[in-house]
């Protein structure tokens, strides 16, 4: 996120127009400052339309119709696909071109069967791509890309009981999910999946999400009220606050008060002197300028901020 910051930066400090294809960052505040210094925010729609230009791809990725798409456009792409997402993209694709056409097409008929939700009915043959991850989010629909839109997606623990144990699995991970529920899913396909069959698991969860979260359950443990700031779409904020919620997993205590706050919010909150002692946790999706403007409180910082994550 920060490099995608930092080249839009580079290109509207030149005075060049730039176009970013989604918003570069789950941050209302940051993307409203970026537009104001000449940001376009597009769509794949407008994307389509456009020629001749330049377009920022965020943090996401993006599937490999987008680049084709800009090579017939002569549109040139400065790319901020984040390199943990990039690795996992390349190592999707090659177990897909590894894979005989007929397992490509048992891919796409296993895709559309649990789409459907429907009995499988192909052969019991052939390998299941399957990525654990929130169908529509920008950097799954780039996973999904690399395999002609054929891989599986389980958004949670209970769809995996819908693949099909007799064929050969290999799963990945959107790079924010939740390492236990990975763990989980991991755990029921090996003791499920036929004898016949091969199962190998890929943790491609981001480390400085999930190593955040036993660090921000023992703090929220601590303190009477969690100020959460992040973006509401903030796959990564939204992971993170789920561990500050008292009833999560029905462990004992865990903060009973929370609240989950646009960075807006939390200046309104926090300036406001609400009584108490409370804390803010960062999505991961922060600039830190932005992070340091929320916690000064008439030129110091405030000092019943506890500790940031």
């Amino acid at each position: 996120v920060t490099t995608a910051i930092k080249k839009a930066e580079e290109e509207l400090a030149a005075g060049k127009t730039l176009y970013c294809l989604g918003d570069i960052v789950h941050n209302g505040m940051e993307v409203e400052r970026l537009h104001s210094k000449g940001l376009v925010t597009i769509n794949h729609e407008d994307l389509k339309q456009l020629h001749d230009v330049k377009v920022l791809l965020r943090a996401h990725g993006e599937p490999p119709e987008t680049y084709a798409l800009a090579r017939r456009n002569n549109i040139e792409i400065i790319d901020a696909t984040c390199p943990v997402v990039l690795a996992l993209q390349r190592r999707i694709k090659r177990q897909y071109e590894n894979s005989s056409p007929e397992q490509q097409e048992q891919h796409r008929e296993a895709s559309e069967a649990l789409s459907a939700m429907l009995a499988p009915a192909r052969p019991k043959q052939g390998t299941q791509i399957v990525i654990f991850g929130k169908n529509g989010h920008a950097e799954v629909l780039g996973l999904v890309g690399q395999t002609n839109s054929h891989a599986i997606v389980i958004e949670k623990f209970d769809d995996v009981k819908r693949l099909d144990f007799e064929r050969d699995i290999y799963l990945y991970s959107q790079t924010t999910k939740s390492l236990d529920e990975f763990h989980r899913i991991i755990d029921y396909i090996q003791r499920h999946i036929a004898p016949t069959a091969t199962f190998r698991s890929f943790d491609t969860i981001c480390r400085q999400v999930a190593n955040r979260m036993p660090n921000i359950a023992n703090f929220a443990s601590k303190h009477d009220l969690i100020l959460f700031v992040s973006g509401r779409k903030s796959s990564n904020g939204k992971v993170l606050y789920n561990e500050c919620q008292g009833d999560r997993l029905g462990v004992v205590g865990r903060c009973q008060h929370h609240r989950h706050l646009r960075s807006h919010e939390y200046s309104q909150v926090a300036h406001g002197r609400v009584p108490g002692l409370y804390s803010p946790s960062c999505g991961g999706l922060m600039p830190t300028g932005m992070a340091e403007r929320l916690l000064t409180f008439d030129g110091k910082i405030d000092p019943r901020i506890i500790r940031t994550f």
